[in-house]
């Protein structure tokens, strides 16, 4: 067998980048042929994974969430076997299927050679692997500069959205999911295939092989007094802390396998990290659309 390994040499503090002839070393065992290359930007990225999809057996990628929505777009419906060593600052992808964040860790889950057929979602028509979310915090994961996050680690994507995202903003929200219709304002939304966001559990019965996705809204009253204000950011914390089931008023959770949202043509949706569309927005399941190896005893 042949493989491809694609890497993003900026992403997280650069670990993947200092590590790379051990890589060679432990692929070369693996494979009979191995390539290796460090990727210059998203869009070289997605078209070398494009390519290596016709020519090679396995794709295997380093690099954080974003690289995992590159790769995603890149390979598209295309039949590859997919190998995963996380390198970014959150690796949510990674937390939600038990995939070590170590290099040497990653690589004893690629050896091993257990595979499984993952779900991952179409977003209108791109493809994201665990989140499309808008409101409250989500630009933070894509306007962080780099350098910060070099520095800080995950306390950079805190810091950006403690300095620019503190005022909420309320959005219109009208909600199909699976038969039924709601409507409301809100200040976050998320559409969830994963377990993790922002490396917290919040989606603890989440699974990516389920076909199923789930729905959680920050409900908010269009003109909110300061009360209500405070009790977003209240809502905020306990999403995060304890999870989409967790019981409060202002919080809606849904599953399905579709789910229609319209919106302000304003709001900005964020796909795995990255930055997506505007406005309104479809989401799908995808099921079994992408085989990646896995941990053989995690539940996935």
């Amino acid at each position: 067998m042949n493989c491809l390994f694609l890497y993003n040499p900026t992403s997280g503090k650069g670990k993947v980048a200092k590590k790379v002839d051990y890589i060679r070393k432990r692929l070369q065992v693996m494979f009979e042929q191995v390539e290796i290359v460090a990727t210059e930007s998203a869009e070289d990225l997605e078209t070398r994974a494009r390519d290596g999809a016709e020519k090679y057996d396995v794709i295997l990628f380093s690099g954080g969430d974003g690289t995992f929505n590159n790769i995603l777009q890149g390979i598209g419906s295309r039949e590859v076997r997919l190998g995963y060593i996380p390198g970014g600052t959150t690796n949510d992808v990674a937390r939600s299927l038990g995939i070590p964040r170590s290099v040497r860790g990653a690589l004893n889950v690629i050896e091993a050679g257990h595979s499984a057929k993952l779900d991952c979602m179409r977003v209108n028509d791109r493809y994201a692997m665990y989140v499309a979310a808008a409101g409250a915090f989500t630009r933070a994961t894509y306007v962080t500069p780099q350098a910060s996050k070099k520095k800080l680690g995950i306390l950079a994507y805190a810091r950006e959205g403690l300095r620019s995202e503190m005022n909420f903003k309320v959005f219109p929200l009208t909600i199909e999911c699976d038969g039924r219709r709601e409507e409301m304002s809100a200040v976050l939304v998320l559409v969830l295939n994963g377990r993790s966001v922002a490396s917290f559990p919040i989606n603890r019965r989440g699974s990516m092989c389920d076909g199923t996705l789930e729905l959680a809204v920050i409900r908010q009253a269009e003109r909110p007094g300061f009360f209500r204000r405070i009790g977003a950011y209240f809502s905020v914390a306990s999403l995060f802390l304890f999870g989409v089931r967790v019981k409060k008023r202002d919080i809606l959770f849904l599953r399905g396998e579709k789910i229609t949202i319209g919106t302000g043509e304003d709001v900005v949706w964020d796909l795995d990290g990255e930055e997506g569309m505007k406005g309104n927005i479809t989401v799908e399941a995808l099921p079994q659309r992408m085989r990646l190896f896995v941990p053989k005893k995690k539940k996935i």
